[in-house]
């Protein structure tokens, strides 16, 4: 029997390309298992795949039991303003709203992910006590959703409840060193970490790499960099040369050392989150690190916005959303990610939040919503954008835990 009987083709064409993508990282049994899923059982409607029964572990948690059927409700937390608000009333956010009205279930909102390892912090105790955390669904930066899969706190997710984004997720987004295969995690947007400035304080210089940020004199004082390692480390490490998928402990504390030197010199203002935008929208800060999504932002608002891609390549990562181990709530956190993958809502999610949309055929439906956004290489990255991105680097935790704290040493945290 064929391993796939009872998927739609085109699902089952995604679905091989996630395993080969992923370096095979489903186990045989795990194989087997959606064979028998796909033979058995009543139909998804409208896709030809039989919902999942019983224990979804695998190689993940011990699954705690669904109350999806019989509590129609999801707790989805999420980082602020990262989903479409309805510009007249602000209490809405219109995919949301939609996928309430085609599934019947009601999502309790909560933009209280900050920061990666604050919230991590929160959620840890009850993890690790193998307690349900009280959300069914989180959205975290991929090197922070592999440590939560890799210390099996993360429950495995079913492909059977996910024929939209099996089919749709773009296929740069299926290789995840953090999650091969994409078994417990599926990208609700990719993020681009470049080189902004602005015109004006710069007199009109373009800044265009890390070494302008950490050596041009004209820049001294008005320069900050960000508080997320990965990004920081990352992009400093591609202009010294240094594959940051590649790296080795010495490269790191090189790289270190170059921007310890930056800001023992005061050529580094500050480190920043979010806050960022205020003081380079007003000039305060010329040149900085910046996320490319936050930059499509401010320049609808301030033509003196620039940004450049650094020739030497610049870190390419993606915020994912996975359901915590022992979440009440799988099938309905699994209907929600599924719904972010119909293209018709994929665009108007990337029409809002401008960050990299991972689904295909949502720069189509863009071009009825905005024909410039559609054209963004920021939103929608063409072949050579796309080339031209790296990513940082899976860690142990013995290695995360000293890069980590030699980085808080560095900001000052």
């Amino acid at each position: 029997m064929d391993l796939y009987d009872g998927m739609p083709e085109p699902v089952r064409a995604a679905w091989e390309r996630s395993l080969t993508h992923g370096r095979a990282a489903m186990s045989r049994r795990r194989l087997l298992r959606a064979a028998s899923l796909a033979a058995g059982g009543g139909l998804l409607a409208g896709c030809g795949i039989p919902p999942a029964a019983g224990n979804r572990g695998g190689e993940g948690p011990e699954a705690a039991p669904d109350h999806s059927k019989k509590e129609r409700v999801l707790n989805f937390a999420n980082w602020p303003l990262y989903i479409d608000v309805d510009d007249k009333n602000k209490s809405k956010r219109p995919t949301l709203d939609r996928f309430e009205r085609r599934s019947g279930v009601k999502v309790k909102y909560v933009e209280d992910v900050n920061d990666n390892n604050e919230f991590y912090g929160k959620i840890k105790p009850q993890l690790a006590a193998g307690q349900d955390t009280g959300r069914d669904l989180v959205c975290l930066s991929d090197w922070m959703a592999g440590r939560v899969i890799r210390q099996g706190w993360a429950q495995r997710l079913d492909p059977a409840n996910l024929p939209h984004a099996v089919t749709n997720l773009e296929d740069r987004f299926r290789t995840a060193a953090h999650d091969p295969g994409r078994q417990f995690s599926y990208p609700w947007a990719g993020t681009a970490c470049i080189v902004a400035y602005n015109k004006k304080a710069t007199k009109g210089k373009d800044v265009t790499s890390v070494r302008q940020l950490l050596e041009d004199d004209s820049l001294k004082g008005r320069v900050s960099m960000l508080t997320e390692m990965t990004d920081t480390m990352g992009l400093t490490m591609l202009d010294m040369g240094v594959n940051p998928e590649r790296f080795t402990a010495d490269d790191f504390d090189a790289a270190l050392a170059r921007i310890q030197k930056a800001v023992d010199s005061k050529q580094l203002r500050r480190f920043s989150g979010n806050d960022y935008l205020d003081e380079l929208s007003s000039g305060d800060i010329a040149a900085c690190l910046a996320w490319a999504g936050d930059i499509v932002q401010l320049k609808l608002d301030n033509p003196d916005i620039g940004f450049a891609l650094p020739e030497s390549g610049y870190l390419f990562g993606t915020d994912d959303l996975l359901v915590p181990a022992k979440a009440r709530h799988q099938d309905n956190a699994e209907a929600l990610i599924d719904h972010y993958y119909r293209p018709k809502e994929a665009a108007e999610l990337a029409a809002w939040i401008n960050y990299i949309c991972p689904v295909t055929g949502a720069k189509a439906e863009m071009e009825k919503i905005d024909k410039d956004l559609a054209e963004d290489p920021l939103v929608f990255p063409d072949e050579k954008t796309v080339s031209r991105g790296k990513n940082f680097r899976p860690m142990d935790e013995k290695e995360e835990t000293g890069f980590q704290q030699k980085f808080a040493t560095l900001i000052g945290s």
